[in-house]
Order: structure tokens, then C-alpha cells, then sequence
């Protein structure tokens, strides 16, 4: 039986489609586009539903108005 590791420090790399819908490139700067929670700070965004925006972190929520 021969023995196979995993190579020691290997890391996947980061999906890059994500990090596309979270930023956005005006000029030479990134622009968030998405909220961030006013409790976590900054790098913590809101998840937007239909009829809220939540973070998923704390559990802060906040409803629209219709």
C-alpha cells in the first residue's frame, strides 16, 4: 500500500466569480456594491431578500418599506 498525503500548506484557490459580485471597478478603485452591516463593519455584507436586508453574522435585519 503505498501512501498518498496531501501536500502540507495546498490551498484552493479563491472563486473569483463571487469576488465579482461583491466589487466593482470604477477607475482605479473598488466600489462595494453591496451593504455592509452597520453592527460587523466593514467586509461583512447584507444578504438582500425580497422584503429585507440581513447579516448573516449577527443576525441584524433590517425590512423595507412597501
Amino acid at each position: 500500500m503505498a501512501d498518498k498525503k496531501k501536500e502540507k500548506g495546498a490551498k484552493t484557490p479563491r472563486n473569483v466569480e463571487s469576488v465579482q459580485k461583491l466589487y466593482r471597478m470604477e477607475g482605479n478603485r473598488l466600489v462595494r456594491q453591496k451593504r455592509e452591516c452597520p453592527k460587523c463593519g466593514a467586509g461583512v455584507f447584507m444578504a438582500q431578500h425580497p422584503d429585507r436586508v440581513s447579516c448573516g453574522k449577527c443576525g441584524y435585519t433590517e425590512f423595507k418599506k412597501v
